[in-house]
């Protein structure tokens, strides 16, 4: 098994077929099948590649600032985690944590943010639930257009401490699109 940090910009050809069949197969009806986006592009992803050459798993980040009561904050958000349905319980979602870990050593990044449905994972891999007041922007899925600003406490929103700063409860201000 090997990991690949791919930019998106990169993603072409196979490799985006590839990467489109993966999270259709992995996010069902909910994911959009002529895109390999959500909402947005990520700014690159891991990639995990098993010994025969095949995507068996990926993980999409987004670096930026958010605002956490006030103060910015350097954000590494993890995007459309997913493992193929033939290779789950294999670890491969642990490796793909482990190495967004090791990429955030002795880099300008705060914390790790995301939101989960299912936090076991998560939770094992040292992230911890937090109950703040979101802030971001509305993004129409279909249309892909902008319809407003979302303000809610999201009980899915996940985080981990990865630089020199304590996560407080209050108010996150995405300042941009809800992974």
């Amino acid at each position: 098994m090997k990991i690949e940090k791919i930019f998106e910009y990169d993603i072409i050809g196979q490799l985006r077929d590839k990467l489109q069949q993966l999270l259709v197969e992995c996010f069902t009806d909910e994911y959009p099948k002529h895109r390999i986006y959500f909402k947005q592009l990520p700014h690159f992803r891991f990639v995990a590649i098993d010994d025969e050459n095949q995507i068996v798993g990926q993980v999409g980040l987004d670096y930026r600032v958010m605002n956490l009561n006030g103060k910015p904050i350097r954000v590494l958000g993890i995007i459309d985690l997913c493992v193929s349905k033939i290779n789950r319980s294999q670890g491969i979602g642990s490796l793909l944590l482990s190495e967004i870990d090791d990429f955030c050593e002795g880099k300008s990044v705060d914390f790790v943010l995301l939101f989960a449905d299912n936090k076991k994972l998560y939770l094992n891999a040292g992230f911890k639930s937090v109950d703040n007041e979101c802030t971001w922007l509305k993004i129409d899925d279909e249309n892909q257009t902008t319809y407003g600003i979302g303000h809610e406490k999201m009980n899915e929103l996940m985080v981990k401490e990865v630089g020199n700063i304590k996560w407080e409860n209050g108010k996150i201000d995405l300042l941009g699109y809800l992974y």
